[in-house]
């Protein structure tokens, strides 16, 4: 659901203009011009026009040519998201050597295409569509929509069906100084000679992204935008540090490919290094540095230019809700005293009596017995423990749904310049070509991260039944299925993932283990009361950590970086547990409403077949589930 619809797109509003009328903008005229997009809008030349087609592109094809046209005209702006995907292929085999063209006219030319889009998808006639027809056109309809509401903002990046929307477009944990080199590292295809002239026609264009990128928040700096302090501390010796390894992070997977021609390849993208990357990255420096002598400690939106503003979309975009942040934080309290009600008699049973359950929590942290070793021999523990528990889950699944699948996974380490601005972990699916693996990444800066309690549901939420195993489910959907992604379903079923691995068993010979399960839940209720306490009610920084350590037991160490997470990714926190709350109150109808008619397996199977959906998609999924079951 939305709050509020674009009744009119500028896109003629030229920065320069945008920012002598920005201290009249209300919040109609915020909507109504549009201010510089993603930064990912990229538009290859190749494809231009494809990503400007005639108002009835798809009119007279059949619903499902008329869904992948949708498709390949988005990914014509984001032909790295193609590689991603493992779809620039064939006619689409010249996206694999471009990231496209940055700057304002790609940017534009990307919300041109999302508004036609939109436009043709209402106008597609609905009759006789399958269901499966019908939520494809309800989803671009819904992730376009949103996007270009943000698109509307006068500034920040905007994930077109996908979760980070940052208002700040290079920090701690945004900007092509970190994605690139993990882009590089893991995505761009190294595995034939013919694979290397598209690496360098891609390495070739990091230094103008870069440039965009610094243009984009100098911009923003002009409008009154500077990110808190303590971000910009992080940025900038992360930032620093990424200048140290840039001939590892951009050179580096080219000499260890071991290719034909790869070796050559690795002395000319030295030069490129050092002609045109490592000047850009002091470029982006040079600015971080100026904004920081600016900066102030306030974390959240509502200190910054059409705070508000920006905050009410960034929570509508993340839960796929119309929520306002007042409701938000009074959920996220009600939901914290009902886990921790559950979670008091266990903290009794073990021995642990007194104090409130957060003391308690910190208290069995400190306990040796379930902490990891320190250094390299606690990382092989951590991995040796993750395989494990990947191995015990994946013999579960024939118990929770009725169709399986065996997606292709890798555990692997962050690299080592995000670990710092980066959450414990994240997971996602591979390529839908089956190329490139579903990954978890695990962040391994301090064993002291982790605890043996916790690392079996963290490995849960990350890869199987959670975000890899979800991947894979919609990489077998229709293409735009695989692209558009909702941060409330992809999360919040990753917290199903792990309620479904403790109906399975994974706790019942471990009682300290379903603490840690418990308290992950607990810990997404206090992110509804964090996000929403640092944007909306002015919380300080110090203010959202104490929450989570006192009232939870959390770890110190694991906070810091999640409030930081929270003040760079407004509303992106608050997605997780109002996704899981929402797919846990969709059982509990089709279980009063079914009687002894459910199954277990069937519902899982239903939610997860009707894939990555705004929550309102997913109930009307839910209720073909209960009409079908009836029948």
């Amino acid at each position: 659901m939305q709050s509020r619809r674009l009744t009119r797109i500028d896109l003629a509003v030229s920065q320069v203009a945008m920012r002598e009328r920005f201290a009249d903008f209300t919040r109609r005229q915020a909507l109504a011009g549009l201010g510089g997009v993603s930064a990912l809008a990229l538009l290859p030349a190749c494809a231009r026009s494809q990503a400007r087609p005639g108002s009835s592109a798809i009119a007279g094809l059949d619903a499902d040519a008329a869904l992948d046209a949708i498709a390949y005209r988005m990914l014509a702006h984001e032909p790295g998201r193609a590689t991603g995907l493992g779809v620039d292929t064939g006619e689409y085999a010249a996206w694999r050597a471009t990231f496209g063209t940055p700057g304002e006219e790609g940017r534009s030319d990307y919300a041109t295409t999302l508004k036609d889009l939109v436009a043709e998808a209402r106008a597609f006639p609905k009759e006789g569509l399958t269901s499966d027809q019908q939520i494809g056109f309800e989803v671009v309809d819904t992730a376009f929509s949103k996007a270009l509401e943000g698109m509307a903002m006068p500034y920040g990046d905007v994930a077109v069906g996908s979760w980070r929307n940052a208002p700040y477009v290079v920090i701690q944990n945004v900007g092509g100084y970190l994605d690139l080199p993990r882009f590089f590292g893991s995505t761009q295809p190294l595995k034939t000679s013919e694979d290397v002239g598209p690496y360098m026609d891609r390495l070739a264009e990091v230094p103008a992204i870069l440039d965009g990128e610094r243009d984009r928040i100098r911009s923003a700096r002009g409008m009154g935008l500077v990110p808190p302090a303590f971000l910009l501390d992080k940025a900038i010796a992360q930032m620093e540090a990424s200048l140290a390894q840039a001939s590892d992070s951009y050179a580096g997977p080219l000499a260890a490919s071991g290719i034909s021609g790869a070796a050559g390849a690795a002395a000319q993208a030295e030069r490129i290094i050092a002609g045109g990357i490592l000047p850009a990255l002091e470029r982006q420096l040079a600015e971080l540095r100026r904004q920081r002598a600016e900066a102030k400690d306030n974390a959240g939106m509502w200190a910054q230019p059409m705070g508000e503003e920006y905050y009410g979309w960034a929570v509508g975009a993340s839960t796929t809700t119309t929520l306002t942040p007042d409701e938000i934080h009074r959920q996220g309290l009600a939901e914290l005293d009902e886990l921790h009600a559950r979670m008091d008699p266990i903290l009794k049973d073990i021995g642990y009596t007194k104090g409130s359950v957060g003391e308690r929590m910190q208290a069995l942290s400190a306990d040796p017995r379930y902490r990891f070793a320190e250094g390299d021999p606690g990382r092989k523990e951590i991995f040796d423990f993750i395989n494990d528990r990947v191995d015990w889950i994946k013999a579960q699944m024939p118990r929770a749904f009725n169709r399986l699948v065996d997606p292709p996974l890798e555990v692997r380490r962050l690299p080592l310049a995000e670990e710092p601005g980066a959450p414990g972990a994240y997971g996602g699916a591979g390529s839908k070509d089956g190329s490139i693996p579903g990954r978890f990444w695990i962040n391994l800066r301090t064993t002291d991260l982790h605890r043996k309690y916790d690392l079996a549901d963290l490995t849960f939420h990350e890869s199987i039944p959670g975000h890899v195993w979800e991947g894979e489910f919609s990489n077998r959907l229709p293409l735009i299925r695989s692209i558009l992604a909702f941060n409330a379903f992809s999360e919040g079923w990753a917290l199903y993932a792990e309620q479904l691995a403790d109906e399975l068993g994974a706790y019942d010979e471990f009682k300290v283990g379903r603490l840690g399960y418990l308290q992950s839940l607990a810990f997404r209720a206090c992110r509804l009361v964090v996000d929403t306490g640092l944007h909306s009610k002015r919380w300080t920084r110090e203010q959202g950590r104490q929450f989570f350590v006192e009232r939870n037991g959390s770890k110190a160490e694991e906070v810091a970086s999640e409030v930081d997470r929270y003040c760079s990714w407004p509303g992106q926190a608050c997605g997780y547990k109002i996704g899981h709350s929402e797919i846990v109150r969709q059982r509990a109808r089709a279980q009063a409403e079914l009687g002894s008619a459910y199954d277990f397996k069937a519902f899982n199977t239903a939610v997860i077949l009707g894939g990555n959906a705004p929550l309102n998609v997913v109930a009307n999924t839910v209720s073909r589930y209960i009409a079908k079951a009836k029948a």
